[in-house]
């Protein structure tokens, strides 16, 4: 049971409107009221008075791989203010592993996909063993599931549900041409018996792919949410004709997609070298931010990446933040690259700060289907980041951050904020 606590005199931004002058009053883990300072209430708890602060719903990372159930992975994420995360594939035995960490103190929230659906010589067999040969990843490869048809489909989700119980369904749709590697794809007619068949049972369905022919493929099998977008060429209104025909949102990961191509090398230095982040990230994960994959840098370009974001947006598709954050991901830090996000958002597509800041807290909790986070509300879980500044003036200021909370337990990284 957590203690009890009102945060005071802040401006409050709730997910989707905001309070210049407000309180939140936390008990039990959950927001027991939230409101102006009019009708803040006299209690004799522990009090934060924190006028030039704002406070802001813990921030939602749409896309993340603690790969071999990274142990760095869900208490880096938090100390950025990232208290749910949504991993978007990893084998049975590292989400059980994930699931018992996420019960420990100073964690972030753990959602996942579970094993992905896969095929021989499919994305991402090709990349990680490219450069992985241990005995131990192609161990785990050979469990990955091969799938053929409706049956192996049927037989790939009844063991997902006994073994897994995923919250949504990860499909893979790269034929590698945003790379210049002609990889195996599967079928459009075997992608839509994945999200028949996982629809049948309640399950969101999602899916890679980072060029345009790949995406137009698997939103015309009904896929309802894209975690990437393209970069292999500029986006078409057949594009936006598809999106809005499937009625999906695209996470398009757009700081990844940077490292993918090799571009986005002078923005990670600025966000690894933050003066901010001193403290939270350690000498490994700060060398692994100034790198690039490069994958795509002969067949991509970040700039289409942009513009398929821009075109979607203004055709009101919705966009949600994450970030692809991978241990063996060049280019990323788990919880720092939401802030990298955020960033692009604003300043490459154009989004409000309030608008950037909706795509990681309320709008990925509804298109999730997370009820119970995602807003600052009563009777919602209290998770909650407290940054010094006005992130809706200068989405920056996020990185500000002086205190974090899930669950209405403070994050010991920010005690003493």
């Amino acid at each position: 049971m957590t203690a009890a606590f009102l945060i005071r005199d802040v401006q409050i931004f709730t997910g989707e409107g905001t309070i210049p002058d407000g309180y939140v009053h936390v008990a039990d883990g959950k927001i027991k009221a939230v409101g102006p300072m009019s009708d803040v209430p006299s209690l004799d708890i522990k009090t934060y008075s924190k006028p030039n602060h704002t406070l802001l719903p813990g921030l939602i990372d749409a896309h993340i791989h603690a790969d071999m159930a990274n142990p760095t992975a869900l208490p880096q994420a938090l100390r950025f203010g990232v208290t749910t995360v949504c991993e978007m594939h990893n084998e049975a035995d590292n989400v059980q592993k994930l699931r018992k960490q996420a019960l420990e103190p100073d964690t972030a929230s753990y959602k996942t996909a579970g094993q992905a659906a896969t095929i021989e010589n499919g994305w991402p067999i090709p990349v990680i063993t490219a450069h992985d040969k241990s005995p131990e990843t192609a161990a785990a490869i050979a469990k990955w599931p091969r799938l053929t048809d409706r049956a192996s489909v049927v037989a790939y989700l009844d063991w997902m549900e006994d073994e897994v119980q995923p919250d949504y369904i990860k499909l893979m749709h790269e034929s590698g041409t945003s790379m210049g590697w002609p990889l195996a794809k599967p079928s459009v007619d075997l992608q839509r018996l994945l999200v028949d068949e996982s629809r049948k049972r309640g399950y969101l369905t999602v899916a890679h792919a980072t060029c345009l022919q790949d995406t137009l493929e698997v939103l015309d099998a009904g896929v309802q949410g894209l975690t990437h977008t393209i970069c292999d060429q500029r986006p078409t209104r057949e594009l936006v004709h598809a999106y809005r025909k499937a009625g999906a949102w695209v996470n398009p990961t757009l700081a990844t997609m940077a490292s993918l191509t090799g571009q986005g090398r002078a923005l990670q230095e600025r966000y690894a070298h933050d003066p901010r982040v001193r403290g939270l990230l350690d000498e490994s994960a700060v060398l692994n931010l100034c790198s690039c994959m490069g994958f795509a840098a002969q067949h991509g370009n970040v700039e289409y990446a942009y513009e398929s974001v821009r075109m979607l947006r203004d055709a009101g598709v919705d966009i949600l933040c994450g970030s692809d954050a991978a241990g063996p991901a060049l280019g990323t830090a788990f919880g720092l690259s939401v802030h990298q996000e955020l960033h692009l958002f604003v300043h490459e597509i154009g989004m409000s700060p309030a608008e950037a800041l909706r795509s990681a807290t309320s709008l990925v909790a509804r298109r999730f289907g997370f009820a119970d986070r995602g807003c600052v509300a009563a009777g919602l879980r209290a998770d909650l980041l407290l940054v010094e500044g006005d992130p809706l003036r200068e989405i920056g200021e996020t990185l500000s951050i002086r205190g974090v909370w899930r669950e209405g337990r403070r994050c010991g990284a920010h005690a003493g904020g």
